[in-house]
Order: structure tokens, then sequence, then C-alpha cells
């Protein structure tokens, strides 16, 4: 999946010599959580939402050189990569750099989601089935074959949680029973986290997510 085209331009980068002036009105005129800062158009770090009420207007950006955040990704980044850079540093916004370590650009955390949210995983009809297994004991190739073995079709699987050496992927399905296929999990030593409907997964999704809840109110 490409998300090179949801590259924005339209958020600013600022000099690392320029006064904090123009960055205060940004942070107070939207809800970015950080902002590009350069040196001579090369990329530094980020300047951070949090640290506004630190920020005077007539002080320069250099005076906060060793408070600026050092995380990008590029246009080769993969998306699930670059969502996970979100998460990691509690960003809503990306900046992209090109081999020169100049930005092209922003990623905004909406619009990425969005396209998550646009794919077969989420649009097709189909069940949500979480099942769990230790870490050495998992195989993608098996878990297509369970499914596909039941007459179904597997429309999407990612590992949601892995600690304890056990890991939780989480399926979609393209069946509405999924008991053939749960229980043919069970006998491959799978334990069936649970199995429910879309709507009943995305409002899990919803109150598992806090991170997305503060960006998006989902």
């Amino acid at each position: 999946m490409q998300i090179q085209d949801r590259i924005i331009n339209t958020v600013p980068i600022f000099e690392i010599g320029e006064t904090l002036k123009d960055v205060i009105a940004f942070f107070e005129e939207t809800t970015y959580s950080h902002v590009g800062v350069t040196e001579n158009g090369i990329f530094l770090g980020l300047l951070s939402e949090n640290d506004l009420a630190c920020f005077e207007p007539d002080k320069k950006i250099d005076d906060f050189r060793f408070e600026l955040e050092h995380f990008f990704v590029t246009k080769e980044t993969a998306w699930l990569d670059v969502l996970e850079m979100f998460s990691r540093n509690e960003a809503n916004i990306l900046p992209v750099l090109d081999e020169d370590q100049l930005i092209s650009g922003y990623y905004d955390l909406e619009d990425v989601v969005d396209v998550f949210i646009d794919t077969p995983f989420f649009k097709e009809p189909g069940a949500i089935l979480v099942v769990s297994i230790g870490i050495k004991d998992y195989s993608f190739s098996e878990i297509a074959q369970i499914v596909e073995g039941n007459n179904a079709r597997l429309l999407g699987a990612f590992i949601t949680d892995s600690q304890n050496d056990i890991v939780e992927i989480t399926l979609k399905v393209g069946t509405q029973s999924l008991n053939e296929v749960a229980q043919t999990f069970r006998r491959y030593n799978y334990t069936i986290v649970f199995g429910n409907s879309d709507d009943q997964f995305m409002e899990d999704l919803k109150q598992r997510s806090d991170y997305l809840e503060k960006y998006l109110n989902v």
C-alpha cells in the first residue's frame, strides 16, 4: 500500500535561527504535536507542542536546540512503520526526509489512518477472530492454511499484542460463521481470545487505543 501521495506541504518548517514567535502562533492555531526545524535547510529535529509553555516569543529556536526531538521517516518507509513511528513518539505529524536530509513534507496521522481504514481489512464484510499462541509456534502460512482449509478467505492478519512469549494475532475472515475456523485453530493449539462482529471489534479497538482516541477522537 502506497502512502506517498499523502505527503502534505501545508505545514511550515522553521529555521534554527528564527524566533519562537511564529512557532508559538503555529501551535496555538493548530492541533499538531510537533513541527520541523532545520539548519541551513538540513533537518535538525522537531519542536514539541508539549514545550509550548516554555517558549518565549523573543527567544530563538536555537535556545531549544538540545530539546529537539529527532524522529522522521522517508518516502521509502513502509506504511506500517510510519504508523509505528507515530505511536512510538506520541506524534500526529511526521517529517518526511529525502536522501539529502531535507524535509520533503509531512505525514498527517489522520491521513495515514484513513488509508489503513480504507483497506479490505476494514471495508470488506467478514468476521473478526483474535487468536494467541507461543511466539515460537505461530506461523502466518499455517494461519492462512487453517482459514482457507475451512473454505474461508483471509482478508487480513496482523500481530496486535506480544508479551510473555505469547503473540496475539487479529484476523479478518471472509465468512460469517467462525465456528469451524475457530475449532480448527484450537486443534492446532491456538487460544481463541475472541471472535466478534465488525461493530464489536471496532468498539474494542476504540477502547483499547488511547493513542488514536487522543488524536482522532475515534
